[in-house]
């Protein structure tokens, strides 16, 4: 996203209201491979990112990292000069196209692949010098896009049930790619796989709801890696104009309900809910949805849970890792009180919980999750219990069994599950548990506490 006036206003739309398809073979149903966990962190700069592959993401099993956009942008501290670029050089404050590809190289050394924020909807609002050096105006960007590259339309887009408004004005005031164009399309292509020729392993499609899902199935059949890892913004909106439905042809589709009904459930309502969450709900197909419990636009606007939130965000990522539902991101920023303030120390990270930086992904609750996904990929969902309120557990067939108390109080019971007999380590408490050869266990969980365990482990 492209601000926080940006946020607010999709969101806003969202809430006032409550293809051309490419063939199959082209999108993934969800992340390929055995590894289905993508760590956002979000504003990092690209050697920190590195180190981090290395030291965390690779052992802990992460099979992505989704690294904020590389293209070099306008000026200015906020976190979103990000997303308003001036040129597909990558020349960001994150760092230069030496730093980029060295990120790759080593993220993919430690079993970790990289997927990349691109903004391909639209370019800035203003005029200046960009943080590599080039000049710019709204509607020209030398050597790059003339006036004549952008969308006639030159107003904001005001009416989300009006299709041509939401796909040919302005979000938030700014240039508004004809994406319909030959050159434009051609264009960024070209970028994209610049970036894929510097390795990268797929994008994330900023603001693809105000992209037609058939632009972008040309933009992706240009493609020098036409199975390139594809996930589209598409914000859900009742009665909206442009459904998130549409882009499920191009790739994965981001489900923003899943993020916003979380918030509602761990804050307001009963976890035993959860019992049939996803396709239950009425959201996306599993195979294409991609999840998150937040991310940087909505911890910012409040219609997620996020870091301030305690043991409510924390056992939510729990659940969202534990549970056989989309293809999940854990998302990983920095402190904020103001919400447009960029990233400490212009994007390095020195050390986890440090400077304010929060590291979400390496919570020892949240990371130890990540391995239990993968262990468990594939399994059903067995031995449901809850107590009719906010304790609830379940088992991933034979590979692993899960507990959640969001009570204000201990629960103590003998839990039913599908594994086999022997002993575990909870990975939410590093201690071990007996499963007997009727493949149950007593256990007294903690309020506001999770117990995982997962075959294979079974020292701490």
């Amino acid at each position: 996203m492209a601000s926080r006036t940006l946020s607010g206003a999709l969101a806003l739309a969202a809430a006032a209201t409550a293809l051309l398809a490419v063939p199959a073979h082209t999108a993934y149903a969800s992340p390929p491979g055995t590894k289905d966990v993508t760590a956002v962190l979000f504003e990092w700069n690209y050697a920190s990112v590195a180190k981090e592959c290395t030291s965390t993401l690779g052992p802990a099993g992460y099979g992505y990292v989704q690294v904020s956009p590389p293209a070099e942008h306008i000026q200015g501290p906020q976190w979103w000069t990000s997303y308003q670029p001036v040129s597909y050089r990558i020349a960001g404050r994150l760092g230069d196209r030496a730093a980029f590809r060295t990120m790759v190289d080593t993220c993919h050394a430690a079993g970790v692949k990289v997927v990349v924020d691109t903004v391909i909807n639209h370019m800035s609002a203003g005029s200046g010098t960009g943080t590599g050096g080039s000049t710019y105006t709204k509607y020209d960007y030398p050597g790059l896009y003339s006036v004549y590259d952008f969308d006639d339309c030159t107003s904001q887009v005001t009416n989300y049930q009006d299709r041509w408004n939401v796909q040919h004005c302005e979000l938030v005031g700014l240039a508004d790619l004809d994406t319909g164009e030959e050159y434009v399309r051609k264009t960024i292509a070209g970028y994209l796989n610049d970036l894929l020729s510097l390795g990268a392993d797929g994008f994330r499609i900023d603001a693809a709801k105000h992209i037609p899902a058939e632009d972008l199935a040309n933009i992706k059949s240009r493609l020098t890696d036409p199975h390139a890892y594809w996930k589209q913004e598409v914000i859900y909106g009742a009665g909206e104009a442009v459904q998130p439905s549409e882009y499920t042809g191009n790739g994965d589709v981001q489900e923003f309900r899943y993020a916003y009904d979380l918030k509602r459930v761990f804050t307001n309502e009963n976890l035993a809910y959860l019992k049939n969450y996803g396709e239950g709900w009425g959201y996306l197909s599993s195979s294409v949805a991609g999840v998150f419990v937040d991310n940087h636009d909505t911890e910012r606007n409040g219609s997620t849970l996020n870091y301030k939130d305690g043991a409510n965000y924390t056992l939510a990522n729990v659940f969202m890792l534990a549970w056989p539902y989309g293809a999940p991101d854990v998302n990983s920023g920095y402190e904020w009180s103001d919400a447009d303030a960029g990233p400490p120390n212009g994007g390095q990270v020195n050390a986890c919980w440090q400077d304010g930086w929060k590291c979400q992904h390496k919570w020892p609750e949240i990371e130890s999750m990540v391995a239990f996904r993968n262990t468990t990929r594939g399994e059903p969902v067995t031995n449901w219990w809850d107590d009719g309120a906010n304790a609830i557990a379940f088992g991933r067939g034979t590979k692993g069994f899960v507990a959640i108390n969001h009570e204000p109080y201990t629960v103590s019971r003998t839990y039913q599950t599908s594994l086999p007999q022997g002993t575990y380590c909870d990975v939410q408490h590093n201690t071990t548990v007996t499963v007997n050869s009727s493949g149950q266990f007593t256990a007294a969980l903690g309020s506001n506490t999770a117990l995982a365990l997962r075959a294979g482990k079974s020292s701490c």
